[in-house]
């Protein structure tokens, strides 16, 4: 009776759902947008096919530009991803190109968020004695620090205690009571929010709170809720007090930063607690409804004085559209860390954002740190498997070396294309001693890295390219914490929930499988 009632109405949200899709701003959005690209497409087609010195012009122009993109410093991928179209279509895909490279709109946000990280920079300082002490304890990850100390922007701490949670279902009780204890404000920044159980509780939390006097400011992605929310959302959440608004909204015009989502789940409260992982505020992500079976994902807390790097990357993209200045230092809190948790605290915890503009592939760069610094295992939770050369060269040859490289993938997909994809670099890896498992029950959402007892990631950084490369990120890195422990603990629990995939699996698979999966890697850049 009550999985019926549960059916019913999961159906009445899909059926309210698509009615917003079809009648509301989305589709307007989407036609406009096609509508552009076949103006743009015809039109040099046009060109190309009706005048013949502007045709040889543009072949002239597309050489240029292939010269141009072979001379960027990006990867290899993703130049091939644009040699390809700008070859086959030399006039379309050469004017499309520059077209997509002279976005103003990208341009300008992109020297805004430079200057709000210029202003965050003195509050983000590295700490010398920590890193003194870092280096005395193990000078790899000491060397990681430092890298992401002057090219990542964020120190490494300590006096930071990490907690981390299994399930959105563990994660969601101790979100709200940590809301509840909100004094001065709470800060929160989701790819996803949709209305149900989970949010609506939040919500109440979060009114009460605004009501009582607390700041509170929510920030949710454009695209992330483009058919879950109404335009006008930020409006309901003005009239209860709660300063909200929307990143980078999608609107009926080409550009490239459309591509580049928030996809971050960051939660600030008074400066001294803070939450990240890879859950988003949708019944789903607590079990409340089935979409794709059991979903499993995971959170970390912290408290203590790596805080204040969650405080200043909300900040920054926050204050991405704002003309007025922040008064940066007003927020940041030195909590007293015993007052705020009652158990021993212990090593080394460092925060960290990835942007698509910087020129910095941060999130890539930590994975590879540590699964080319392993010695014994690195275990991996990851929904997607979407593998640009590097990190495939990592992979395998750990497992050469005699590194135990295990991955936990969903038996249930949420994107079936994402899958196909998946399972085209299963052959390669497994050959090279990777060992790779499927989460029968349902649905992995986490990502999730743990090496060698002693190094965790715990993030919203996906094994794919649009978080490595084209989203707005962020992760903690944990070393020598209690909580590295519990990570590897989750990760063997759920391999008891897992079938293993082998090399004969692969043989098995269905043809056509295979051959969409490997013609989904020309698209792989974009996935």
């Amino acid at each position: 009776m009550i999985q019926a009632k549960g059916r019913e109405w999961m159906n009445r949200k899909k059926w309210k759902r698509f009615l917003r899709v079809i009648f509301g701003r989305t589709a307007f959005v989407m036609l406009f947008l096609l509508i552009q690209i076949f103006v743009l497409f015809g039109a040099f087609k046009w060109l190309g096919d009706h005048i013949f010195f502007v045709y040889g012009g543009f072949t002239l122009l597309s050489a240029f530009v292939v010269i141009y993109i072979l001379n960027q410093r990006q990867n290899p991928i993703y130049q091939l991803a644009w040699v390809i179209p700008v070859l086959v279509f030399p006039v379309f895909g050469a004017m499309f190109y520059i077209f997509m490279k002279l976005q103003v709109g990208t341009r300008k946000l992109d020297a805004r968020l430079k200057e709000n990280l210029r202003q965050t920079a003195p509050f983000l300082k590295q700490e010398e004695t920590v890193m003194a002490k870092l280096s005395e304890t193990d000078r790899r990850t000491a060397h990681l620090a430092e890298y992401m100390n002057h090219y990542g922007g964020y120190p490494v701490y300590d006096q930071t205690y990490a907690e981390y949670f299994p399930l959105g279902d563990l994660w969601y009780p101790k979100l709200l009571e940590e809301l509840e204890k909100a004094e001065q404000y709470i800060f929160m920044e989701y790819f996803i929010v949709e209305e149900g159980r989970f949010w609506d509780s939040v919500l109440e939390v979060l009114a009460r709170k605004a009501e009582q006097g607390v700041e509170v400011r929510f920030m949710y992605d454009g695209m992330g809720c483009l058919t879950l929310l109404s335009h006008h959302y930020p409006k309901h959440l003005e009239r209860l007090g709660i300063r909200c608004k929307i990143f980078s909204p999608v609107k009926p015009a080409l550009s490239s930063y459309q591509n580049n989502r928030d996809h971050r789940k960051i939660t600030v409260i008074d400066g001294h607690t803070a939450f990240t992982g890879g859950m988003n505020l949708a019944d789903e992500y607590i079990n409340e409804t089935v979409r794709f079976g059991h979903w499993k994902d995971t959170a970390v807390m912290l408290k203590g004085k790596a805080v204040t790097s969650f405080l200043m990357m909300f900040l920054q993209m926050w204050n991405v559209t704002e003309r007025a200045g922040e008064d940066y230092g007003k927020y940041v809190r030195c909590p007293d860390l015993v007052a705020l948790v009652k158990c021993p605290v212990e090593g080394y915890v460092m925060p960290y954002g990835d942007s698509p503009w910087d020129g910095e592939n941060v999130g890539e760069s930590v994975y590879l740190d540590v699964i080319n610094e392993a010695g014994s295992y690195v275990h991996i939770m990851t929904p997607y498997l979407i593998l640009d050369s590097d990190m495939i060269t990592a992979l395998t040859f750990a497992a050469k070396r005699g590194v135990e490289v295990e991955i936990i993938m969903p038996h249930v997909p949420d994107k079936e294309y994402a899958y196909l994809l998946a399972r085209s670099y299963y052959g390669e890896l497994l050959a090279a001693g990777v060992r790779i498992f499927e989460y029968t029950p349902g649905f992995v959402h986490a990502k999730v890295f743990s090496s060698d007892g002693e190094k965790a990631v715990v993030g919203s950084v996906n094994l794919d390219y649009r978080s490595l490369y084209l989203h707005f990120e962020c992760a903690v890195y944990l070393y020598q914490c209690r909580a590295v422990g519990d990570v590897e603990r989750d990760f063997q629990k759920t391999l008891e929930q897992c079938q293993e995939i082998r090399e004969e699996d692969c043989k098995k698979y269905p043809v056509w499988k295979r051959l969409a999966g490997a013609g989904l890697r020309l698209a792989a850049p974009l996935m």
